[in-house]
């Protein structure tokens, strides 16, 4: 019997000069490809299931596209995962390299084909998931072994109504190496319960908060603790809305698990003093959270009514009393800002005082309501996928140039770093970490994407061929369309209990 071959990969993307981005170190490891390596079976049917892992952004050569190309011993499965809207060119470019060279079974999913439409690309030899892995990753795995994959899975069913015990096996340590800090993330929780209009993460997780055993996630994070790895980023939006999440930082006590962790939480953790504590205890260094405006009005445009700026101040003062860095998200280029607005915001943030800062541009993000408003309006301009991102802006502004909105989102970055630099810190690392943070504004890169030393090896146009080949299409796609929910998962995604513990 032939075994199955499976290669997970995460693409990169194209720089706006059409070379594929690629780093000699990483920033931060993608957590998608442990996760479904961990939601793949030694065996299936009873063949042997061998697992690759490239993570492309820091491949600096070309070894890796082997894993691309026909065996005719084994039966081999690309999957492209976690593709992201500016990484779909370089997804499409990847699938059909690989279908023209042999491999036979080859599928696309991710925030992208979750929430777009992508029905131009079916039925050309590549499938395409429409839904969360747990639901068809198995599936998919078995129709691999059978000989044929369906064009699409998961097109009734977005979300998984509840997780798999899953326990996570992290990557191995030179993948870990490849990378500045040795970390990996985990997904103890799933689901945000929030209707801000600007974010992708209720069309993409859904708002159901949904989450695996206690048990499973302890294991988890000792089998990360096994091998090594310093830091655990758990990736899940809003951590303060797990409702287990006292019970499973009390095992992590009593475990005595001593990885040190980063978290994502709302501006209501204000309200959860004794959480923040039992966090730290835990081993919690770091607290990213939306604070997103100081404008309560641009809070209630972005229907993020949830967000008090007034309590900003009090989320500082409980991360400085808790140990707990405080890493505050903001959004430049709102509707109704000004480059005057901008400035003013920033300054607000530099007498709140937080730790850290992370400055993103307000963009309609394909799969959300904001992008099919903005496309209704007219008011996209760019037709190239390879720019929607957060740092990129895509929209006609009323008050700022989209190059001048570019510029401001790394001067600000710059500035608010600079002055960070003459606090007294009394941790090293988060002292090099400002310092790295101010150098890459000054390089107009984003700190928490990418990597550092740049490689330009391969370029957009080494796989145009390719594209049209396979898929019948140019150097440049259409502007997708919203995906629309299904009946039931619509059903699904309106009632929500984020205080429901798990049955």
């Amino acid at each position: 019997m032939k075994k199955l071959e499976v290669t997970l990969l995460k693409p990169s993307k194209y720089r706006l000069d059409g070379m594929l981005e690629r780093f000699e170190s990483g920033f931060m490891p993608n957590a998608t490809l442990s996760h479904i390596a961990s939601l793949t079976p030694a065996k299936i049917k009873g063949a042997q299931v061998s697992v690759h892992y490239v993570d492309e952004y820091v491949q600096t050569d070309l070894e890796y596209l082997n894993l691309l190309h026909g065996d005719t011993d084994t039966i081999q499965l690309l999957a492209l995962v976690g593709v992201q809207s500016h990484q779909f060119h370089r997804a499409i470019d990847l699938a059909a390299y690989a279908r023209k060279h042999g491999v036979q079974h080859v599928v696309i999913g991710g925030p992208h084909a979750m929430t777009c439409d992508t029905s131009l690309l079916h039925n050309r030899g590549v499938s395409f998931v429409l839904a969360e892995a747990e639901l068809v990753w198995m599936q998919i795995l078995h129709d691999a072994m059978e000989g044929e994959l369906q064009p699409v899975y998961g097109r009734e069913q977005r979300w998984a109504q509840t997780l798999d015990n899953v326990v996570i096996q992290p990557p191995p340590a030179a993948e870990v190496g490849r990378y500045w800090v040795p970390m990996v993330g985990l997904y103890p929780v799933r689901g945000c319960p929030f209707v801000c209009n600007f974010c992708s993460v209720i069309k993409i997780a859904g708002r159901q908060v949904r989450f695996p055993s206690i048990d499973s996630i302890i294991e988890s994070l000792k089998n990360v603790e096994r091998n090594g790895i310093e830091y655990v980023m758990f990736t899940s939006d809003n951590f303060n809305k797990f409702p287990e999440a006292p019970d499973l930082l009390e095992a992590m006590i009593r475990e005595k698990i001593k990885i040190k962790f980063f978290f994502q939480s709302d501006t209501q953790i204000v309200r959860q003093p004794e959480l923040m504590e039992l966090l730290s205890r835990a081993g919690a260094v770091e607290m990213f959270v939306g604070v997103e405006s100081l404008d309560k009005a641009a809070l209630k445009q972005m229907h993020k009514m949830h967000n008090k700026p007034e309590s900003y101040g009090d989320i500082i003062r409980l991360c400085n009393e808790t140990g707990i860095r405080a890493h505050f998200s903001n959004i430049i280029g709102l509707p109704d800002q000004t480059e005057q607005g901008v400035h003013d915001h920033l300054q607000g943030i530099i007498d709140l005082g937080p730790d850290i800062a992370s400055f993103y541009i307000m963009t309609p993000i394909p799969g959300t309501e904001q992008y099919k408003d903005f496309r209704q309006q007219g008011l996209i301009y760019e037709t190239n996928l390879d720019r929607f991102d957060t740092t990129t802006p895509t929209f006609y502004h009323e008050h700022i140039a989209p190059d001048r909105l570019q510029d401001l989102l790394y001067e600000v970055a710059w500035k608010f770093y600079r002055n960070a630099m003459r606090k007294d810190y009394a941790d090293e690392q988060i002292r090099r970490f400002v310092i790295f943070c101010r150098w890459a504004a000054s390089n107009r890169m984003h700190h928490m994407s990418g990597g550092t030393r740049l490689v330009s090896i391969d370029r957009a146009e080494d796989y145009f061929a390719y594209r049209s080949d396979v898929f019948d299409v140019g150097r440049e796609l259409p502007l997708p369309d919203n995906l629309e929910l299904s009946q039931s998962d619509t059903q699904f995604n309106r009632v929500v209990d984020w205080k429901k513990k798990r049955t």
